[in-house]
């Protein structure tokens, strides 16, 4: 979803410029530009940039703030890796800011709801499935791509919804009838969507898929 700049105070959007600022500024500093930088690995950036900007330009909603679209936090973690992640989220919000479907005040608040939380919950589901589960492609496909994209766009719409009811933008009585049901049909289409992504980036180009290790999950399987 994203959320105009109407429906919160001033405060937040100062508040998220300062924490995007400190966002930015920690992966300048940590992100191997060189790499990113190398014609195969830009080349994979700005086309999950372009995907996501034609993937968030086709919404769904009756409100201010509570569109619903398909996500894409899951694919772009595993395959790019959660900072790269971020950056192509980023960059994928001023995308569509550009275009006039968000002003650019809310943008920073809007990055960390829809590109900061949802790509570190794709990589805490992540690291929570290789500890806990073998290490196995089925697992890797079914429960970290297929699960995994539906738990992070749901938590993603309910931090989303609890941001609007702490802001008094919206009641909860009111999400909790009216917008908060369908995040279980999103959830459902984020995981058919990333799962079946996911699942051919491994088949045809493994070398695609940053978090898919052919040791891990390959060798002697």
């Amino acid at each position: 979803m994203d959320l105009p700049v109407s429906l919160f105070p001033a405060s937040w959007h100062w508040i998220s410029l300062i924490l995007s600022l400190f966002v930015f500024h920690h992966l300048a500093m940590t992100i191997r530009w060189k790499h990113v930088a190398a014609p195969a690995q830009l080349n994979l950036l700005l086309g999950f940039v372009v995907s996501l900007i034609l993937l968030w330009s086709l919404r769904a909603g009756v409100k201010p703030g509570l569109n619903l679209h398909l996500l894409g936090a899951m694919v772009a973690t595993l395959a790019l890796g959660p900072r790269l992640a971020i950056v192509a989220l980023g960059l994928a919000l001023a995308g569509i800011t550009l275009n006039g479907a968000l002003e650019w005040r809310a943008w920073p608040l809007n990055f960390l709801l829809m590109g900061v939380a949802p790509v570190l919950a794709a990589q805490l589901w992540l690291r929570t499935v290789e500890r806990r589960l073998p290490a196995h492609l089925f697992v890797f496909i079914f429960v970290v791509a297929f699960i995994g994209s539906a738990v992070t766009a749901m938590l993603q719409g309910a931090l989303a919804a609890a941001a609007m009811v702490a802001g008094s933008a919206y009641s909860f009585a009111f999400l909790a009838s009216d917008y908060l049901p369908y995040l279980l049909l999103l959830g459902f289409a984020e995981a058919w969507m990333s799962g079946a992504a996911i699942t051919l980036m491994v088949v045809y180009r493994p070398d695609w898929v940053v978090a898919f290790d052919d040791r891990r999950y390959l060798i002697n399987k």
